[in-house]
């Protein structure tokens, strides 16, 4: 007989505190709530408690529990949150969500694409997903998501979690987990929470003497005073205010008659058995024996699996028919010990974690052991595959039986194979599980493995100190070669982290293993990583050319031994040493790349090909268009990583063009998102890419806290600090008119380069530092013919300050034809970037005027026209200055001049001269013009006069041919 309370009995403190943050919710007000308390406390009541007030509430709620029969399953408890939701609902169809369905696919399987080849997001991608995912269903009125059984999860669910509890704040979220006060990830994680006070943690007590008589007439629906005392007072003593075990034991009373409804209330045993634990063994013996046998020996079977078990791999162990087991489990629900899975419609669960507990307890150990050594047996020789979940039950039932090395290599077996989907966490968990448990002879492999685990799920240092206690093995032998094939991937970790005396450690302990003589493959990838970490400020590069053949040998080595990612490695290490010698070598490495990791589906190595030749096509010609392919193919998959990084480009190429909205969209979009997924060095590059735009609108304070921000993001130990020198500093000391700011900049940007040298083009070095000097007297056509000889200065936004650069040359020397074709081949060179091209033509107007070549007086008209629309004060007024000094007309910006088309605005027409203009188009005479605009004849002649001077025309015929002219274009404009 059940007895269960219909009432929540004891909490009323804690359901204060969810009804609290429930509203708290509905405020945009994100919560995070942990329920800590032993088993059978009652924390699973007030999820539901809380489940049942967010529901009265509209909100959606999402219900997840993670796996006790401790198995490591990536990801359960969110899998089965996301599924309670969507069975119901359906999956959301908001377009916002669609960049992370691919992040989200190992989630929602409505969202797995089966043509397209896999991803392995990171947990961090994951997560950001998931909580962009939980914003959208609670946008209306706030969602719950609700995760038990936390100290039963994987390591990714407990890094998914943190993840979402520290980004919580401003969103319409509540998570609510609950777990065991065990040691572990979970409880870690939830006092650090506590500490950082981004979670709320209350520890469930148990129940008071009186809360316990409560529970009693409340389970018995019964006023508590009219049960017999006895009864009561075993109770309170025997269940120690464990609301579950006072329902457990109160249901043993119950069906062994010791307690009984009669005529006059309820009449109870002079002495009730409510012994424990023994009395909890007892109880179940006593319940079990009251079943068919059948019935008995299944939930046996079903305990040795665990609290939740497969019905699949049940009939696999027992061998019942379809029928047969089918009707057993129907009674062992009618009894109230087990019940279907919600979660997944191929299992069931025990009513609580300590029921499956107390049956396997009930048996004799070597009962216990030959019904897990069979049960192993029947698992692992059935002909079904063993996955994952299926090798971890063998091992979990070896373990049970006594055989620890066998269950020691099923576990190692199981966290290779997530070690190679990517699901680098759980790995450890079982290679961990699997090293403790190993015989001797087996430990050494299965810690190699350990390591590569370790330092891939992002704990370096563990795999470090793991690698050096490894005991050594024979050089060139297979257990070396193993060895070194540790050491190698380790040390690509190392060289991705930038940690170069790492990686270097782990590159000469495997040259150390595999010898002189490698195997062809091996080498080749020695070489791709030795080669990468060549580039990292402070190695030492080597000869060029030696680097460059080797990197070619390992990739038509790596083509040839069918290993496509040392290939992409090889070849993505080759366009960056090509480009010394030009972009066009460069992408014909990238393309390699991309041919690669399309045949072979290595989505994230297309992706990041897509990167890297949408990059060079932006700097070569500052046409972002592969760029902007790039991010939606990194959309499409859901590298949540990498189409930040691509957003930092895009949003420096838009700053670099002027197109200021969309850089700044681009950059409030992604840069507080790189730096939540820990994608420093995008987000620092989006820090930089704000201080750029800045700069480039001659905003001096913002630029400097812009600059600020990028250097707390460790921006000065980057490989950014020349750009933020060059493209950023030197640009705004230019619009500050301080060109000898802007050439100490640009100087210390050199120096730094000469330094670390790397391969970024854009920090002045090959544009905009020479032509500095060239027009300081600095430098001279020798210095120029050494710049252009890099490929670097064939960029397009370094094209236009050497060819500007040139054309002072040229007019120095009297060639006044070859300046002016320079001049037009900047003209078009520079239409993609405005800032540049009127900087530009402030820059040489100047040396033109000295020297006698060009348009000077056009170019500063141009160049104030556009600097002081943009409100860049020191440049607009440095160009009036100019203006006078070459003895023209300055502009006097009055009201009605934006009417002025830029044509004749940059000629210095006035908005009264303008308005004389229009009227010429009808050819009137200078009375009718005076009646009409109410100024004098005199005052008409003198802007006649002024317009045939400013527009270059001979007579007024002319000028008025050119105003008529000038209407139809307009009229024809506007129809």
């Amino acid at each position: 007989m059940r007895a269960t309370s219909p009432v929540t009995v004891g909490r009323d403190g804690e359901i204060g505190l969810l009804s609290s943050a429930l509203d708290a919710v509905q405020r945009r007000s994100g919560r995070a709530l942990f329920l800590l308390g032993e088993a059978g406390i009652g924390k699973s009541r007030l999820v539901g408690e809380c489940a049942y007030r967010a529901y009265e509430l509209g909100m959606p709620v999402l219900r997840g529990r993670a796996s006790s029969t401790g198995l490591v399953v990536p990801y359960r408890p969110l899998v089965e949150a996301l599924s309670s939701h969507f069975r119901a609902a359906g999956t959301p169809t908001d377009p916002e969500l669609v960049p992370y369905h691919p992040a989200l696919a190992r989630l929602v399987p409505e969202w797995r694409r089966g043509a397209s080849p896999g991803y392995p997001e990171t947990v961090v991608e994951l997560a950001e997903a998931l909580l962009r995912l939980l914003s959208v269903l609670g946008r209306d009125t706030g969602c719950v998501i609700l995760l038990e059984d936390l100290h039963d999860s994987d390591t990714e669910t407990v890094a998914v979690v943190e993840y979402v509890i520290d980004n919580l704040a401003g969103l319409p979220i509540l998570l609510l987990g609950t777990l065991r006060p065990e040691a572990g990830a979970a409880l870690d994680l939830v006092r650090s929470a506590e500490r950082r006070q981004t979670a709320a943690v209350r520890e469930l007590r148990a129940l008071g003497d009186d809360e316990v008589r409560l529970l009693t007439g409340a389970c018995l629906e019964t006023p508590p005073e009219r049960i017999p005392p006895v009864v009561q007072h075993r109770l309170a003593e025997r269940a120690a205010g464990n609301p579950y075990l006072v329902e457990l034991l109160l249901a043993d009373l119950l069906d062994t008659g010791q307690l009984r409804r009669t005529d006059a209330g309820w009449d109870a045993a002079e002495q009730p058995d409510c012994a424990l634990p023994s009395g909890i063994l007892r109880s179940w013996a006593r319940r079990l024996d009251r079943l068919d046998e059948p019935v008995r020996d299944l939930l046996l079977t079903a305990a040795t699996l665990g609290s939740q078990f497969s019905v699949t791999v049940l009939q696999t162990v027992t061998g019942f028919e379809d029928r047969a087991l089918f009707t057993h489990l129907r009674s062992a629900v009618e009894a109230g010990v087990i019940a279907p899975d919600g979660a997944a419609p191929d299992r069931y669960t025990f009513r609580h974690a300590l029921t499956a507990e107390a049956l396997v307890s009930s048996l004799a150990p070597a009962e216990r052991a030959a019904l897990a050594r069979r049960a192993a047996a029947a698992v692992e020789h059935s002909g079904q595959p063993l996955d994952e979940d299926r090798r971890q039950l063998v091992a979990t039932l070896e373990l049970a039986a006594g055989n620890r090395s066998g269950a020691a290599l099923q576990f190692a077996e199981a966290g290779r194979r997530l070690l190679a989907s990517g699901t680098h966490g759980s790995a450890v968990v079982l290679l961990e599980r699997a090293h403790s448990l190993a015989a001797e002879s087996d430990r050494a492999a299965i810690a190699e493995d350990l390591a590569v685990a370790r330092a891939e799920s992002g704990d370096l240092d563990g795999a470090l100190t793991l690698t050096d206690t490894l005991p050594p093995v024979p050089a060139r032998s297979e257990a070396a070669a193993r060895r070194g094939d540790a050491h190698i991937k380790i040390a690509w970790v190392a060289v991705m982290a930038e940690r170069v005396s790492d990686a270097a450690r782990q590159i000469s302990a495997a040259h150390g293993l595999l010898g002189p003589s490698p195997s062809p493959a091996r080498r080749a990838a020695l070489v791709v990583v030795d080669g990468h970490l060549s580039l990292l400020p402070g190695e030492d590069r080597g000869e060029p050319g030696e680097t460059e053949r080797a990197a070619l040998l390992a990739a038509e080595t790596a083509e040839a031994e069918g290993l496509p990612v040392v290939a992409c490695q090889a070849w993505q290490l080759l366009a960056l040493l090509s480009r010394e010698k030009g972009f066009d070598a460069a992408d014909a490495c990238l393309e390699r790349m991309l041919t690669l990791s399309t045949e072979h589906s290595l989505p994230l190595w297309r992706v990041e090909a897509m990167v890297r030749l949408g990059a060079n096509g932006f700097m070569r010609t500052g046409d972002a268009a592969r760029l902007h392919s790039a991010r939606a193919a990194a959309t499409e998959l859901g590298a949540l990583l990498l189409t930040r990084t691509v957003d930092g480009l895009l949003a420096m190429n838009a700053v670099m063009c002027a197109r200021w909205d969309e850089a700044q969209e681009i950059i409030d979009r992604s840069a507080e998102a790189s730096a939540r997924v820990g994608n420093l060095s995008a987000h620092r590059y989006l820090l930089l890419a704000g201080a750029t735009m800045a700069a480039h609108r001659g905003r001096r304070r913002e630029m400097d806290r812009s600059l600020a921000a990028f250097r707390r993001a460790g921006g000065e130990q980057s490989l950014l600090v020349p750009l933020g020198l060059g493209l950023c500093r030197a640009i705004g000391a230019l619009l500050d008119e301080d060109r000898g700011r802007a050439l100490s900049d640009l100087d210390a940007a050199l120096g730094w380069e000469r330094d670390h040298p790397s391969y970024f083009y854009l920090s002045g070095r090959y544009g905009l530092r020479p032509l500095l000097r060239i027009l300081a007297g600095e430098a001279d056509r020798r210095e120029y013919d050494a710049v252009t000889a890099s490929p670097g200065a064939g960029l397009a936004w370094n094209r236009q300050f050497m060819d500007l650069a040139e054309a002072v040359l040229l007019g120095r020397d009297g060639d006044r034809a070859g300046a002016a074709r320079l001049m037009a081949a900047f003209e078009a060179r520079s239409a993609a970037f405005p800032v540049a091209r009127h900087l530009g033509l402030r820059l040489v107007a100047d040396a033109a005027r000295a020297d006698g070549w060009g348009e000077p007086v056009a170019w500063l008209r141009t160049a104030e026209e556009f600097f002081y629309g943009a409100g860049v004060q020191p440049v607009a007024a440095a160009c009036r200055a100019g203006l006078r000094q070459a003895g023209a007309s300055v502009t006097q910006h009055r009201g009605g001049r934006d009417r002025i088309p830029s044509s004749l605005r940059t000629t210095g027409v006035t908005p009264r001269e303008y308005e004389v203009f229009v009227l010429l188009a009808e050819r009137p005479g200078n009375q009718q013009i005076a009646r009409r605009l109410s100024i004098s004849p005199r005052t008409v002649e003198k802007h006649m006069a002024s317009l045939l001077s400013k527009t270059g025309r001979e007579n007024r015929a002319a000028l008025c041919e050119y105003a008529a002219e000038y209407a139809a274009e307009h009229t024809v404009e506007h129809a």
